[in-house]
């Protein structure tokens, strides 16, 4: 029995594929003489003609996996798309990095560990892109000796002895 037509109608009355629609078997004489939409909307309506569900792909892994990203996990090196500086862009990696660097070299300054001049220096290479961190400019201060507290630690340990002879604390010689 050729059911296209009906077939066919019944997709289009209810707005889905033709996949999608079932007949009654034991209605099958009634469906054939159905060959307008008002006759198939009558046919829908006493339940001759169904729809199946549709079939669709589960969320139930995304959900999970979605539910594990809210908690922090799936972050390691190889669940990463992308380069660095699109998970995290340049700009805002700078900002961050540059607000460290001058708020220790603000610090250093307001407890007179360097000098305004050497302060100003090191606050211009800062700004420059000298600097890869808050290390890298202390290493710097102290292969360049700009350290002024270090500075007032070492004269003040080379004493005048009695003798009016400056001596360091450290390798003292013995009078005899």
């Amino acid at each position: 029995m050729m059911l296209k037509l009906q077939k066919r109608l019944a997709a289009d009355v209810m707005g889905c594929s033709p996949k999608r629609v079932v007949f009654d078997p034991s209605k099958l004489e009634d469906i054939k003489e159905a060959i307008t939409k008002t006759d198939i909307r009558l046919l829908i309506g006493d339940g001759t003609i169904s729809m199946l569900p549709k079939k669709g792909v589960s969320r139930g892994r995304a959900n999970k996996i979605k539910l594990q990203k809210r908690r922090g996990l799936r972050r390691s090196a190889g669940s990463r798309k992308g380069k660095a500086s699109a998970r995290t862009p340049r700009k805002q990696a700078w900002v961050k990095k540059i607000r460290a660097l001058r708020a220790f070299i603000a610090e250093l300054r307001e407890k007179e560990l360097i000098s305004p001049e050497d302060c100003k220096r090191v606050y211009m290479m800062a700004g420059g892109g000298f600097f890869r961190s808050i290390q890298h400019i202390k290493i710097f201060l102290t292969e360049r000796d700009m350290w002024l507290k270090q500075k007032k630690v070492a004269v003040a340990e080379a004493q005048p002895s009695s003798d009016g002879k400056v001596q360091n604390r450290k390798t003292k010689t013995k009078e005899n």
